[in-house]
């Protein structure tokens, strides 16, 4: 069944009617003469502009497209909130292939959609897209960050997006074992590129063990060619059954908990830069009974966009810094919260964000 647009009637019930829906505009963009089609979901303002990267992924249909853009927005809305920032969430989502199909005129026309928002949503780097990618949006639009220092911008967000992981891992290790330390863990990476290689350093400098697989050889071998101590498994269904695992870091693609690999799992706790890693709700409960530690995906990946955040209001990377360490804090306190409420992690941490949603949505006008 389809609505009038051709478009799955269950992504129309989505965006109206369910639990993951509730968004405030989707906006479906094309540009004939580029090949640019694109959509921007925005899930909520009240805290203010909505925040989040632009994906360019070669999805199967467009349906799946507006799905991940939906997803992905929502999750924007509870990391910002999460956060702290005065920013409500959105995620934009370009149908194709990034190494095939993004060429600067479609990276233009992109633009020129976003810029058509008037400010409503700000963009950033995503999976497939880049600083070099952000310059380029951000001549039509500017309402882009992510952009490089010799174009007002800050530069690369995958470095303080690892070390909000990394302080996540920290604060994972001190709920559980009673000390921050890493120094000896071993720890599962998945996905060692733009972010899981610096995250890779932070662990590498405390002294933990490092395991570590991705689908690009190229990327494994810059790790281990660096870190010769590194191990490289063949995938992540290797990885996950690797006996002695501390934690595991999914730090690729969504859906890396779900009900195939959870059971497997050896590992006691689960901190990762990959965004909606649990595939469906009931997984925080699975992983709960299993006593599995998940500390929650969009507070602990939540550096990158402090970073870009802060791009807004002239970029200091040590003002940035400093708000990213306080994740260690933040995940701190949502394991109090699950442990108080007698829910886990993934709860606690939904319910401290759609407060502070509550809250400014009722707050009075100019106030």
């Amino acid at each position: 069944m389809t609505d009038v647009t051709g478009a799955p009637a269950d992504v129309l019930h989505t965006l109206f009617h369910s639990d993951q829906g509730g968004h405030e505009q989707v906006v479906l963009c094309q540009d004939r003469a580029t090949g640019l089609k694109a959509v921007i979901a925005l899930h909520s303002t009240a805290l203010g502009p909505a925040l989040g990267g632009t994906r360019f992924y070669p999805y199967a249909n467009e349906a799946e497209a507006v799905a991940d853009a939906l997803n992905l927005a929502r999750g924007m809305s509870y990391k910002n909130a999460m956060a702290g920032l005065d920013h409500g969430g959105g995620k934009a989502v370009i149908i194709g292939d990034p190494d095939q199909d993004k060429t600067e005129e479609l990276l233009l026309a992109y633009g020129r959609f976003v810029a058509s928002l008037g400010g409503r949503y700000v963009t950033a780097c995503d999976v497939g897209t880049y600083v070099a990618d952000m310059d380029v949006v951000a001549r039509e639009c500017r309402w882009t960050t992510g952009r490089s220092p010799e174009n007002g911008g800050a530069g690369d967000s995958s470095v303080l997006t690892a070390f909000g992981v990394y302080q996540g891992m920290r604060a994972s290790a001190q709920h559980l074992w009673g000390d921050p330390s890493l120094r000896d863990r071993t720890v599962g990476i998945a996905g060692v590129g733009k972010v899981g290689h610096h995250l890779v350093e932070h662990l590498m400098a405390e002294g933990a063990r490092v395991v570590v697989t991705d689908v690009r050889e190229d990327a494994v071998r810059r790790i281990t060619e660096r870190h010769p101590s590194v191990r490289a498994v063949a995938d992540t269904a290797a990885l996950i059954r690797t006996e002695g695992l501390d934690i595991y870091a999914p730090c690729a693609l969504g859906g890396a908990l779900n009900d195939d690999t959870v059971p497997v799992l050896t590992a006691k706790v689960v901190c990762g830069a990959a965004n909606n890693q649990l595939a469906h709700p009931g997984v925080e409960k699975d992983l709960a009974d299993r006593r599995i530690l998940y500390a929650p995906d969009y507070v602990v990946n939540a550096g990158g966009v402090i970073q870009v955040a802060d791009e807004l209001h002239g970029f200091d990377f040590e003002r940035c810094k400093a708000k990213a360490a306080k994740i260690y804090d933040t995940t701190l306190a949502i394991f109090a919260r699950a442990k108080q409420d007698g829910i886990p992690p993934a709860a606690a941490a939904d319910r401290i964000a759609e407060q502070r949603m509550a809250d400014a949505r009722n707050r009075p006008a100019g106030r």
